[in-house]
């Protein structure tokens, strides 16, 4: 093996590392924030976890990127450690799915269905189609089906070069010398688990041993067993790295998977071990191929897991044992937006998701808590509204900063349109939730002034915050289930609003030119009345957005103008149900 031998199984190597995360990237960018709601609906009890875990890394490609999601999914508090383990132990026999694709590679045959199913001989009709896709197609779902191809073909093309590049060392004497250092088991183990850790992937470790394996027909049994136990210990460095700085259970994720691997790996090559000096194990000497290395990876996989499922709370204990609570904050809060979900971005729309609907939520509640408030002041809910208003401040820098992150990313057209409609929503929501607290403080006025309202203008204002309350409900619900029936509900209800308040002022100057109101009394009605205002516009600019994003770009004042329009019928006909439904009472005389 000379140094252009070596020059190509760097590259080779290079070709296989990148189409394995090319196509993990673009599997993982497909599925989006699916692999959330599945996560959180599938891990009830260990047997489902453990299903999904196993299903997920073989759609993904990879066990590490899936204890990546893990670690990111208890960091923010969606995923508890125990719904984790039985994923993790999953992910495991998931992976080797990777190592039966390389194993293809190795089938031989004049057969016509028998060269079909080698993926050294599909892998450029892929290619092709995949380079076809991506240059014609102006569909971003199809053109990451495209990378997915190209992907799976750039691999299997590195895996190729591996092996040729190798192949002269079956002649070297100075490689089979070598090899005898892999005879102490305990060697191997730590080669195994050192070499993955550097390529931060059990699958590439395991696909240079296949491409070794098969072109210098040098490897035992007996030296690939410890080889392959050791590669599962390697593959737990990439998950303990992404928990640097996470939250307790969060490096109780990695320290879980770090004992699962390290544990099933000692006691498979005791167990060998043992029973090899009792029975002699005659296929030790036999050499391996790429079949091989998968059957052994996979029998290791499933035994361990069979092993270790019942004794998931064992595991669990020792992850709590390791990664102690601090006795000072035994409750860890968790991370409100995991920036680990950035290198999936369908994921971290949904996160972000999330977090937008809790602050449209708040929002909502601190409006209503105001309201109370206007009727009868209460100290305790007073705070309870300044704390919220509070959390929904922290709530939107937080979504603006991570969202900025996001947008950086490559993003669907749709992933594209969920950025942009919660970028919009979060400001209207932040400025609701001030508006509440402006109400508290005429709440607060009316109380230490001990100013009291006319009979009218409490009857006045119970219909209008009636009113309120319900287009806050509207818009909500519209924006949380993304229902565009429920935003066109909210632009007749605010024209029926900002008809209120514009009566009920002019009724308030008739109140004080006949002195049943004091000048004291309107600069406090009229206060009210203006954050009203304030809150239905804001319901309105969430409730057209909604609808923007959905029926295309268009100019918002424009749709506006357009839909207040005297031959809008519909339009007309739902402010006219509106207004009937919010009556205000008859004027006194």
């Amino acid at each position: 093996m000379d140094v252009f031998d070596v020059i190509n199984m760097c590259g080779g190597l290079a070709l296989f590392l990148y189409g394995m995360s090319l196509l993990s990237e673009k599997l993982e960018k497909i599925a989006g924030g699916r692999l959330e709601r599945i996560f959180e609906k599938l891990t009830s009890n260990r047997f489902k976890g453990f299903f999904l875990g196993m299903l997920v890394t073989a759609l993904v490609q990879s066990s590490t990127a899936t204890t990546v999601m893990l670690v990111g999914f208890v960091n923010s508090g969606l995923m508890r450690l125990s719904q984790a383990i039985s994923v993790i132990m999953g992910a495991n026999v998931g992976t080797t799915v990777t190592t039966w694709i390389l194993a293809l590679s190795g089938l031989e045959g004049d057969n016509i269905f028998i060269k079909l199913f080698n993926p050294m001989v599909f892998s450029p009709i892929l290619a092709l189609i995949g380079i076809i896709m991506r240059m014609m197609s102006k569909n971003d779902r199809k053109r990451d089906i495209g990378g997915i191809f190209i992907g799976f073909a750039i691999l299997m093309t590195g895996m190729s070069i591996m092996t040729s590049s190798v192949a002269p060392l079956k002649d070297s004497p100075k490689f089979i010398s070598l090899l005898t250092i892999f005879k102490n088991p305990v060697l191997g183990l730590v080669v195994g688990a050192v070499i993955t850790a550097i390529l931060h992937s059990s699958a590439a470790s395991v696909g240079m041993l296949q491409a070794l394996s098969a072109s210098t027909k040098s490897f035992t049994f007996g030296m690939a067993i410890p080889i392959i136990l050791g590669q599962n210990i390697g593959t737990c460095v990439t998950a303990l790295v992404s928990s640097v700085g996470a939250n307790k259970n969060a490096k109780r994720v990695a320290v879980t998977h770090l004992y699962f691997n390290i544990i099933g790996s000692v006691a498979v090559l005791i167990i060998y071990l043992v029973a090899d000096a009792f029975i002699d194990f005659s296929f030790k000497d036999a050499t391996v191929t790429g079949f091989s290395v998968a059957i052994v990876h996979t029998i290791f996989n499933v035994f361990t897991t069979a092993l270790l499922l019942p004794f998931t709370e064992v595991l669990e204990k020792l992850a709590y044992l390791t990664i102690k609570n601090d006795p000072d904050n035994e409750a860890e809060i968790p991370v409100v937006l995991d920036e680990r979900f950035l290198a999936t971005p369908g994921m971290a729309i949904e996160q972000c998701r999330n977090v937008t609907n809790r602050m449209a939520s708040i929002s909502k509640n601190t409006i209503s808590l105001s309201i109370d408030l206007i009727k009868d002041y209460d100290e305790d809910n007073a705070q309870m509204v300044i704390t919220d208003e509070d959390l929904v401040d922290r709530y939107e820098d937080l979504l603006g900063t991570y969202l900025v992150k996001l947008s950086s990313r490559s993003l669907t057209p749709q992933d594209n349109k969920s950025v942009s409609s919660i970028l919009h929503a979060i400001g209207d929501f932040e400025r609701i939730s001030d508006h509440a607290v402006n109400l508290l403080d005429s709440a607060k006025e009316l109380s230490e002034k001990g100013i009291e309202f006319s009979g009218s203008a409490k009857r006045e204002l119970d219909v209008l915050f009636r009113a309120l309350e319900d287009i806050l409900k509207i818009t909500v619900r519209a924006f949380t289930s993304n229902d565009i029936d429920e935003a066109r509900k909210v632009e007749p209800l605010e024209e029926v609003v900002d008809n209120l308040c514009g009566e009920m002022k002019n009724r308030h100057i008739l109140r004080l030119q006949e002195g049943q109101c004091t000048i004291e009394h309107g600069f406090v009605f009229s206060d009210i009345l203006t954050n009203v205002e304030r809150v239905s516009d804001h319901c309105s600019n969430v409730a057209v957005n909604i609808i923007q994003i959905s029926d295309g770009s268009f100019e918002h004042h424009e749709y506006l103008q357009n839909l207040k329009k005297d031959d809008n019928e519909e339009f007309m006909r739902q402010v006219d149900e509106y207004s009937l439904r919010y009556l205000l009472p008859q004027s006194e005389a």
